[in-house]
């Protein structure tokens, strides 16, 4: 006779509910077991009943007090975990922001190019216009200085 898969939904016949939790529970605690000493691992089991009931498992000698450790050893954990990716959250925001910024500053360099070249330049203002001819002049004239030091020296 084979068995049909079990649907995940509560038992609502709370005798059959009842029998399923304890072989569950039972079968769950030999499982933790198990991996305690296959693996040497480090495992705390705890279970609440319906009803209220502590079940619980611990893979050291002494129960209570290997929980307890066991339990303050995952909140550490938790804690720094949440510790270091809030870290590496706040570093995203800061390399985000310095993309950004860097983004405009490319886009205002692109525009100051375009500008000096001569593209673009029905977008500017007058006052733009004037700016951009006095930088053009200044230009010209370093160009010019450079360029009558260049034929000195020759």
């Amino acid at each position: 006779m084979v068995r049909g898969k079990t649907q995940m939904k509560r038992i609502e016949n709370e005798t059959s509910r009842q029998v399923t939790f304890s072989k569950r529970r039972n079968g769950l605690l030999k499982k933790a077991f198990e991996l305690s000493v296959l693996c040497d691992a480090e495992v705390a089991l705890i279970i609440f009943s319906t009803r209220g009931r502590l079940y619980e498992f611990s893979s050291s000698t002494s129960r209570c007090s290997s929980i307890n450790k066991t339990v303050e050893r995952y909140q550490r954990k938790i804690k720094d975990l949440g510790d270091s990716h809030k870290g590496i959250h706040e570093n995203t925001q800061i390399l985000k922001d310095g993309g950004m910024s860097m983004a405009e500053t490319i886009e205002h360099l692109e525009n100051s190019r375009r500008k000096l070249l001569g593209d673009e330049l029905d977008t500017c203002s007058l006052d733009e216009l004037r700016q951009l001819e006095n930088q053009l002049e200044r230009s010209l004239e370093k160009i010019r200085a450079t360029k009558v030091l260049f034929n000195h020296t020759l």
